[in-house]
């Protein structure tokens, strides 16, 4: 227990309630400032509840004080909150997330364990400030230690979590104001889409003939899908007779699950119903003839579980083994860099080459918004705008001579 300095035992000069305490640790002594204050009346007991404030140097004290009373008398006084921030976080990922997806839950909980608890985890909740914070990012950015720098990207993510975290003290009283409002966060640069050209989309599917996942690339290249959603399309999603695929819902590994995955809704929550072209209607033709084959040839361990694309046992199919193939085709074309999502990108440069609108191409891709579409692609219209004047000044000349 502190011992207050005998020599000072009465309060200092002119403070009233602020005093000055030495206390011995380890044969050592220490002395600081400490001013108490009553925060308000219990309302079973009607006793005053006191509250302590310290610091090393009475004018600090001092400033904390006039901070405190002020907001007393303002009505915004919050008390000290004795939590961490680690212990916040740990318990706003488990008691407030409840209407948040579980592929996004467990993405939060990789963030705060991987990088918010290790850099912040053991400030005090109401200490957190926002140098803290910014001195947290700019350490993420460049650190001083052997630990890889991880991408602006990454540091908005972090931000973005803690964010909310911090939001939500703010609701529950813990804090007074949210401390990540008043940080800059880093300069992100919008990757460059890969779409494949007409070209060489002709050498990918000339590529994939015969391939043991070539109707799933070729549905995925001329539908939008991404491949969650290609992965977890269901026979009963698929209206051959009306040209037309439901997409309602996408298959997801889940982390640290031995590779188990779990269907859950798309990423914006939404449904959508696609018109596919006679092309695509024909290879789902030649997907449920080739299902119905191996049934009968699998019949006794047949499993039945109403995927469009599966393997021989009718099992879905793993996102892992369809990257690695995919990836494979791709190193053999000299086009290492190419991603299996840039098939959807493919697929939405080429219909706005084709002549469909954005907000068609937006509904068909499942974006949440059609200037969220024109974001992506703005550069496809851009050049279409330039084709479109050249076409006009051959006209103009034509009809001028």
């Amino acid at each position: 227990m502190p011992q207050y300095n005998k020599k000072n035992k009465k309060a200092a000069s002119g403070m009233g309630n602020i005093r000055k305490v030495t206390k011995t640790k380890n044969g050592k002594e220490y002395t600081y400032y400490e001013a108490r204050y009553t925060e308000g009346y219990d309302p079973g007991t009607g006793k005053q509840i006191q509250r302590s404030i310290s610091g090393k140097t009475q004018k600090e004290v001092t400033q904390k004080l006039k901070e405190v009373l002020s907001s007393i008398d303002r009505g915004d006084y919050i008390a000290p909150c004795k939590m961490t921030v680690g212990e916040w976080l740990d318990k706003w990922s488990t008691d407030y997330l409840g209407s948040v997806k579980p592929a996004t839950v467990c993405a939060y909980k990789a963030t705060i364990s991987t990088h918010l608890k290790p850099g912040l985890g053991a400030v005090r909740l109401d200490a957190l400030e926002p140098h803290i914070i910014q001195s947290f990012y700019n350490g993420l950015l460049s650190p001083k230690k052997k630990e890889k720098a991880v991408s602006p990207k990454t540091v908005k993510n972090t931000h973005g979590v803690l964010h909310k975290a911090l939001q939500q003290a703010v609701s529950n009283g813990y804090i007074r104001i949210n401390p990540t409002d008043a940080c800059v966060l880093p300069r992100v640069e919008k990757k460059q889409i890969q779409p494949l050209d007409e070209d060489q989309i002709t050498e990918f599917l000339r590529a994939i003939k015969g391939h043991q996942f070539e109707y799933l690339f070729l549905v995925a290249l001329f539908t939008g899908m991404r491949e969650s959603e290609a992965l977890g399309l269901t026979w009963d999603c698929v209206n051959l007779e009306n040209s037309t695929i439901t997409i309602n819902k996408q298959l997801q590994t889940i982390r640290g699950g031995n590779g188990e995955c779990r269907l859950a809704p798309t990423k914006n929550n939404k449904s959508r119903t696609v018109s596919i072209p006679p092309f695509v209607v024909d290879v789902l033709q030649k997907v449920k003839l080739q299902q119905d084959q191996n049934r009968q040839q699998y019949s006794a361990i047949w499993d039945n579980t109403g995927f469009v694309f599966t393997n021989p046992l009718g099992e879905h199919l793993k996102a892992i083994t369809v990257y690695k193939n995919f990836k494979k085709v791709m190193v053999q074309l000299g086009y290492d860099n190419i991603r299996f999502h840039d098939l959807r990108h493919s697929y939405a440069v080429a219909s706005i080459k084709s002549g469909d609108d954005i907000k068609t191409v937006q509904e068909n891709l499942g974006h949440a918004t059609a200037s969220f579409t024109l974001d992506v692609y703005g550069h496809v219209t851009d050049q279409m705008k330039q084709a479109s004047a050249v076409r006009m000044e051959q006209f103009i000349r034509s009809v001028s001579q």
